[in-house]
Parts: C-alpha cells; sequence; structure tokens
C-alpha cells in the first residue's frame, strides 16, 4: 500500500516543477522555484522506495519521480562541483587589485550587533553591506567601524535599510529607488588600491511572498532594470545584496544573461544564506555577482549571529587583461524582450499606485 502514496507525492512534486515554468510573477508560482534542491531530495527519495515495491502504482510512481529529479538536478547542479566553474580561480593576484566583500542581511529585529561586528573585525574585509539595517543597527555599526573613512547610510524600519561601510574610496554615490519608492539601492564607484575604479551596485528588492507583494514583478523590475545599466554601459562592474531570489531562478539566469555578469558560486558550490535557523529549507539569496573583468580568490559563508541570513564573504581580483578567460552570457532576442516587458510593466504600475 505505500507506491499509492508515493505516486501521489510523486504527482505533487512534478506539477511543483511544472509550475516553476509558467512565465507569470505570481508569488506561489514563484515560489517553486525555490526548494529546487529539496524537492529533488524528496523525488529520489520516492524512486528509492518505489523500487522496493511491486504493486501496480510502481512504474508510472518511479518515471515521474526520475522525471522530477531530472528537471530539478538540470538546474541546481551548476551551483555543485560537478559543474565548470563561471568565475576563474584567481593566480598569483596583485593585491592592490583585489577586494573583499562582505554582505549580510541582519534581520531587523536581531540585536545581536556584536556577533555580525567580531565577524566584521576578525575577517577584515575591505567593504561591508549590511540589509535589513535600522536606525539601531546603524549606530551600533557606526560605532565599532568608526574608523572606516567611507560610509553610506539609509536607514529604514520597512526591512529595507542599507548601510554600507568601506575601506576603500567611494566615487559619485548614489541612493536610488529604481522601482518603487520604499525600496532605496546604492551604486556609485569604488576605487581598489591598484588606483582602478569600478562600479558598484547594491540591491535588496522586494520578495514575492505574501507579507511582502503578492508578485514578483517589482523584485524582477529592479533586478533586470540594473543588469541592462551595467550591459550598456560595458564596464567593470560588481552587484551584491539580497536579492530575494535563488541562484537557479529564471529571473536571476535572465538578469546574468541581460547584464552578461557571473556568478562567482558556479562550479564550486550553493552557499545557501537563507534560512539560518532551518537545515533543511535552506538556499542562496545573497548574492555576488561580477562582469568577466574579474576572477575569485575565495568565497565563503561566515557564521549565524541570530539573523535567519548567513554574512557570505568573497574576495575577487580585478584582472581586466584576463577578461578573455571567461565566458560572458549572452542575452537572446526572448530574453531581452522579456526584460524591456518587466521593466516596463513595473514602472507603469507604480505609476498608477
Amino acid at each position: 500500500m505505500l507506491t499509492l502514496p508515493l505516486f501521489v507525492l510523486a504527482l505533487f512534486l512534478l506539477s511543483m516543477t511544472l509550475l516553476a515554468k509558467i512565465r507569470l510573477h505570481d508569488w506561489w508560482l514563484r515560489a517553486c522555484e525555490f526548494p529546487r534542491l529539496q524537492i529533488a531530495t524528496l523525488a529520489l527519495l520516492v524512486v528509492v522506495l518505489s523500487a522496493w515495491s511491486e504493486e501496480p502504482w510502481q512504474m508510472p510512481t518511479i518515471a515521474c519521480g526520475l522525471l522530477v529529479l531530472a528537471v530539478q538536478l538540470y538546474r541546481i547542479l551548476p551551483w555543485t562541483r560537478l559543474w565548470k566553474v563561471q568565475v576563474l580561480r584567481a593566480k598569483d593576484a596583485d593585491q592592490d587589485s583585489c577586494v573583499t566583500l562582505l554582505i549580510s542581511n541582519v534581520l531587523t529585529p536581531n540585536r545581536n550587533a556584536d556577533g555580525l561586528i567580531s565577524q566584521i573585525l576578525d575577517q577584515q574585509p575591505d567593504v561591508v553591506l549590511t540589509l535589513e539595517s535600522d536606525e539601531w543597527w546603524g549606530e551600533q555599526l557606526d560605532a565599532a567601524l568608526a574608523d572606516w573613512p567611507h560610509r553610506v547610510s539609509v536607514p529604514q524600519d520597512n526591512l529595507y535599510g542599507m548601510h554600507l561601510y568601506s575601506r576603500l574610496p567611494l566615487h559619485d554615490i548614489e541612493i536610488k529607488r529604481l522601482i518603487q519608492d520604499d525600496i532605496p539601492s546604492i551604486h556609485g564607484g569604488l576605487e581598489l588600491e591598484d588606483g582602478s575604479v569600478i562600479n558598484f551596485h547594491a540591491l535588496h528588492p522586494r520578495p514575492p511572498a505574501p507579507n511582502e507583494s503578492k508578485e514578483s514583478l517589482w523584485r524582477d523590475a529592479e533586478l533586470l532594470l540594473v543588469g541592462k545599466h551595467v550591459h550598456e554601459r560595458n564596464e567593470p562592474a560588481l552587484l551584491i545584496g539580497d536579492l530575494n531570489d535563488v541562484a537557479w531562478s529564471r529571473t536571476t539566469r535572465t538578469f546574468s544573461h541581460v547584464s552578461g555578469m557571473l556568478d562567482p558560486r558556479c562550479g564550486r558550490g550553493m552557499f545557501n544564506t537563507y534560512n539560518a535557523w532551518h537545515v533543511l529549507l535552506r538556499w542562496p539569496l545573497d548574492h555576488i555577482f561580477v562582469t568577466r573583468h574579474f576572477k575569485l580568490c575565495a568565497i565563503k559563508r561566515l557564521k549565524q549571529f541570530g539573523s535567519d541570513h548567513f554574512p557570505i564573504m568573497a574576495t575577487l581580483c580585478y584582472t581586466p587583461d584576463e577578461a578573455r578567460d571567461h565566458e560572458k552570457p549572452t542575452a537572446d532576442a526572448e530574453e531581452k524582450e522579456q526584460a524591456r516587458e518587466t521593466i516596463k510593466e513595473a514602472r507603469s504600475r507604480e505609476q498608477e499606485e
């Protein structure tokens, strides 16, 4: 009698797999893109358990489970060590051309500032970006990082505050509200120790969730808008932040193609940063994207400190003479049109509201 429940579970997993392919912005559809690893694990379990049974539902159950497993693995394998790395490792790089970035969604109600600050002081990054940081968090960070010469503060109480601290000079900093007036982002130039200035973008778009937004439209539009900007400027750039999207989603893939930016995690691991509280429900939400002018020295996830996100840190080296070592992602006509339509619809509807 075990086979029939397994068949029902297999059909449920298949439905989630197929729903993720529907090109609509509804939050419950986009949510199906998040737990691909969990769905794949359950599909494998269904196949294994069904193999021990010889009841009538056995073969349909195994076939359904294998189909789900194949589709899910196709999407998540690039973020495992079984795949070719997308950003090559830096060898014998000049340290003056490198930058270490630390990104952390602090979770506004979390008050364990010392848990994050101790890691910042221990790791000694060049740039720190905090997300969901309100005025209280800004005060704690300002006091602890008082000797850091460059900072940008955007304290907000709506879970979208941001604070940027840098040992390296910042140029032409702009705080923009690209799609929605209550969602800030930070843009400007970051000067490396060798004098090179690279474009810098820090984002935290609104997530598709019933308590935040019933659609992913606003998140998708903000990410794709910055992606188009990066592509049009065709200059060295870094993009970091909690994008409220998983690395393997259609939106993130489209962003990578539209912008031409690369994901250092590809071929190295998922580096799941959310949810720090639940081992079985984790996926990569905090991102670092680079243009092909950079190579990677190191990337790692840091310790949990009371937030529902782990901090993540990466050291990247600016190697413009070796840019051609990387294959630049490119968008096809359909993806370009999708990006234009998404941005246009979001701007139009925001003006109406």
